[in-house]
């Protein structure tokens, strides 16, 4: 069923009637010549033009496109929020396989929509998306990070991504063990991707015991390698059952945490990259009621977007990892705050990121 301007009403309930709606800006994309439909979804700009990147992935359906946009912009505006950024929350998808649909024509289609929004969105690389992806789009908008050096960019914003969390993961160490040092911890990392992988290599190069599964076998293999000291297991429900784990980390798709794998998580700490790893609301409370420590995701993978907003400016890589380290601080202040309030470390984060955008508001 659709309204009268063609848009599915289940869309139109999701941006203005549901408890994912409040959102600015939402825009819907089509480019019928390549074959282009994307969704542009602009949380907040009260800190600044929003920021985030661009996930190009096969989605079912319209509806789980508008969705993941929604929910991944309302992520980006509290991220950037913590991360001390002058940016508000945006995020894109392009729905399709971009093995099958991605192509030049469709890329340039693209960075014509993100340029029409003037500024309001800067787009970078995500899921399905890459370096050379985001140098196609900036041929089409000024609006872009994640380029390559070449074109001025900084790259590939993995491996700040991967050191970020890695600092949460030593933070949350510390407030649990008292010690930031992941020497002899067992570590399970789902997915050893763009993001993954590099974590692996600041884990072992530390002396955790380190333990993968990924939905790739040629990533596995990439990681072991490297790596031969590394174990890979079959799966994630293998990877969140491995016994003796002390942290679980989570770098691939969202919704890693839920109620079937809550109950069974051996881990102590969970501490990942991927992006809205709560399924729903009450998770983290699931969690805190077995007594498992949750870094929060948008605090702890911020590192990438740390690098993309300062391409903004003139990237200068030390400036960056001086930045990013400072997840680890920040995540302290996060269990702190929990600790203080008596509410999980997600809804302290939640909190404390509420507030700044607020006071932005208010300016």
């Amino acid at each position: 069923m659709t309204d009268v301007t063609g848009a599915s009403v289940d869309v139109l309930n999701t941006l203005f009637r549901s408890e994912q709606g409040g959102h600015e800006q939402v825009v819907l994309c089509q480019d019928r010549a390549t074959g282009l439909k994307a969704v542009i979804a602009l949380h907040s700009t009260a800190l600044g033009p929003g920021l985030g990147g661009t996930r190009f992935y096969p989605y079912a359906t319209e509806q789980d496109a508008v969705t993941d946009a929604l929910n991944l912009s309302r992520g980006m505006s509290y991220k950037n929020a913590m991360a001390g950024l002058d940016h508000g929350g945006g995020k894109a998808v392009i729905i399709g396989d971009p093995e099958q649909i991605k192509t030049e024509e469709l890329l340039l289609a693209y960075g014509r929509f993100v340029d029409s929004l003037g500024g309001r969105y800067v787009t970078a690389c995500d899921v399905g998306t890459y370096v050379a992806d985001m140098d196609v789009v900036a041929r089409a908008s000024r609006w872009v990070t994640g380029r390559s050096p070449e074109n001025g960019g900084a790259g590939d914003s993995s491996v700040l991504t991967a050191f970020g969390v890695y600092q949460g993961m030593r933070a949350s160490a510390q407030h649990l063990w008292g010690d930031p040092s992941l020497r002899g911890r067992k570590v399970g990392v789902a997915g050893v991707g763009k993001v993954g992988h590099y974590l692996v290599g600041h884990l072992v190069d530390e002396g955790a015991e380190v333990v993968v599964t990924d939905v790739r076998e040629e990533s596995v293999r990439r990681v072991r390698d490297r790596h031969p000291q590394v174990t890979a297991v079959a799966d994630t429900a293998a990877l969140i059952r491995t016994e003796g784990l002390d942290v679980y980390a989570p770098c691939a798709l969202g919704g890693a945490l839920d109620d079937a794998t809550v109950p069974v998580l051996t881990a102590s700490v969970v501490c990942g990259a991927a992006n809205n790893q709560l399924a729903h609301p009450g998770v983290e409370k699931d969690l805190a009621d077995r007594g498992i420590l949750y870094a929060p995701d948008y605090v702890v993978n911020a590192g990438g977007v740390i690098q993309v907003a300062d391409e903004l400016h003139g990237f200068d890589f030390d400036r960056c990892k001086t930045k990013a380290s400072k997840i680890f601080d920040t995540t302290l202040a996060i269990f702190a705050r929990a600790k203080e309030d008596g509410i999980p470390p997600a809804a302290a984060a939640d909190r404390i990121a509420e507030q700044r955008i607020a006071e932005a508001r208010l300016r």
